[in-house]
């Protein structure tokens, strides 16, 4: 088959902004989009347009499953864009996302800020898997909890530290070959994190746990640390944050004990490719 002869499913049936703008209200710089029945790429298409057009904050309602929503916010003038959705995103919400504001009223699937570089994620909800995947910036916050395999591959990179809050639990293998960043569980409503293999491969980078963590929980490339001043100071404002977006009392969030799981080592697999090194 000759590549003329191959069709991207994603562009069949597209329409183009112009013959979208019925499902559009605009009152100032704030836009509102009736997303019901669109394709991802109609919704970007049409948020980027408005975006262009002077719009700063655009409310998607509707939304059921579509995928990649926010995915095409860059802009080379530093325009600056809220989303506010409304209904049940699909993966990869916000991926590759700079400097941008999305806020979710609905749970999450998996992929949330993967690869995301600046700016903000706010779930309203939980999330699925690999929250935060790849992450070199910014900071994602979830309301509940999360899935497998959150933050990995998270890293800083060019002075960021990006920044995963659960206000809940996460569930296996999270900070899986973390190299950079930060992450803090709350707790909230959890009787006993059951969470296993936590730190795999991991690097770089801190996990911050409100409740008991059990040895057997911790990979064995991790370790589990003292909470210091420092790090209460660092959590203290992370909670201060939380409170602000969900209306938990910084009181609550603080309450009960922290601990801290860190790298062992910064090349947990050095002794594969060094004979005799393993840091």
């Amino acid at each position: 088959m000759m590549r003329a002869d191959v069709v991207n499913p994603y562009f069949l049936g597209v329409r183009n902004p112009n013959e979208l703008m019925d499902r559009v209200r605009v009152e100032g710089k704030t836009a509102w989009i009736d997303a019901s029945s669109l394709t991802h790429k109609e919704i970007n298409d049409l948020v980027r347009e408005l975006v262009l057009r002077g719009a700063r904050k655009v409310v998607l309602e509707n939304i059921y499953g579509q995928r990649f929503i926010g995915t095409r916010l860059f802009f080379r003038e530093g325009v600056k864009v809220e989303l506010e959705v409304r209904g049940y995103p699909g993966n990869d919400l916000g991926a590759f996302l700079s400097g941008h504001r999305i806020v979710v009223y609905g749970n999450a699937q998996d992929g949330v800020g993967n690869t995301m570089d600046g700016g903000e994620i706010v779930v309203h909800g939980r999330a699925g898997d690999v929250v935060a995947m790849s992450m070199r910036g910014g900071a994602i916050l979830i309301r509940d909890s999360i899935g497998y395999r959150g933050a990995i591959h998270m890293k800083g990179i060019d002075g960021k530290e990006p920044l995963l809050v659960v206000g809940s639990t996460a569930q296996d293998f999270l900070g899986e070959y973390m190299a950079g960043g930060k992450v803090v569980l709350f707790g909230l409503g959890v009787e006993r994190h059951r969470m296993r293999y936590v730190g795999t491969g991991m690097h770089g980078g801190a996990i911050y746990i409100r409740g008991r963590v059990s040895p057997y929980q911790v990979a064995k490339e991790a370790m589990v640390a003292e909470v210091d001043e420092k790090d209460l100071e660092f959590i203290e404002e992370v909670a201060e944050r939380y409170s602000s977006e969900f209306g938990v009392s910084k009181s609550e969030l603080m309450e009960g004990d922290f601990v801290k799981v860190i790298p062992k080592s910064k090349r947990p697999y050095g002794s594969l490719y060094v004979a005799g090194r393993s840091d």
